[in-house]
């Protein structure tokens, strides 16, 4: 049934994908907001297949944490695809550093470049930190959240920070443009896994954790930040697999610090 499901969803996913690409094209030379307006129909529709066909759906847990209005860094685990099609339910109008190369996309890349995305160079170190600054200090004046994956991609679930450390990139960001960190945490990717075909019924959990405040010394940030996102995000995984017995097992890694700075 979840292979059938899974078919079913990546039918019309992938359809109704190209489908808004096409069909929303008069968007890019529309205002902003008109473009704004336009991709959250889209994602809201992606959330109606979601439902309808995998019986997939969210929880959001910890919101009193979010500032009611204002710039601030929300910095997430990435597991999966599930999380950037839904960061516009979560946060309104964010802006999201992503990779450069997304920008190169066909169709794609416009929609992102008229949204207003921070893109870096990961093969340019010093430009990538150097753009997340810029970009950072732009959206402060814009009163957008900033949304950053600290591990620079999607990472599997038994994954450790070894294998994908935290970037320094973060840290760089919060020090200069005096912006607080709120982390995220999640379990996608054991619901829509990291390049997986399948993707299985359940409910995904969204938490967010109290803010880091501006202020604290660089290694303390990363520290802070990486053992309570990833032991959320850890234990938000167990409880999945208490609730959903037909979920991948993970083995739980351990915490190994890697303070890239």
């Amino acid at each position: 049934m979840i292979f059938l499901r899974s078919t079913i969803f990546n039918i019309f996913f992938y359809g109704f994908t190209t489908l808004c690409c096409i069909f929303l094209l008069p968007s890019l030379v529309m205002s902003r907001a008109a473009l704004l307006k336009a991709t959250k129909l889209y994602l809201d529709g992606v959330f109606v297949l979601e439902k309808i066909i995998l019986n997939l759906k969210y929880e959001i847990r910890g919101a009193e944490y979010l500032p009611p209005k204002g710039t601030y860094i929300v910095a997430a685990k990435h597991q999966s695809a599930y999380e950037t099609l839904k960061l516009h339910h979560l946060f309104g109008d964010p802006t999201i550093v992503l990779k450069r190369e997304l920008m190169h996309i066909p169709l794609f890349g416009f929609f992102l470049k008229k949204l207003g995305v921070i893109a870096i160079n990961r093969e340019d170190k010093e430009s990538s930190i150097n753009s997340i600054i810029e970009g950072a200090k732009r959206m402060a004046d814009q009163n957008r959240p900033i949304i950053i994956f600290p591990q620079g991609t999607r990472v599997g679930v038994n994954a450790t920070t070894k294998e994908k450390p935290y970037k320094g990139g973060i840290v760089k960001m919060y020090t200069h443009a005096q912006l607080k960190i709120v982390p995220m945490a999640l379990n996608s990717g054991l619901f829509w896994g990291r390049n997986s075909y399948l993707k299985k019924p359940g409910t995904v959990v969204f938490e967010f954790l109290s803010p880091i405040e501006p202020g604290l010394p660089d290694k303390k940030v990363m520290r802070a930040l990486e053992d309570r996102l990833e032991e959320k995000s850890i234990a938000l995984m167990i409880e999945a697999q208490k609730n959903y017995p037909y979920l991948e097992k993970i083995s739980p890694p351990k915490l190994i610090h890697t303070n890239s700075l």
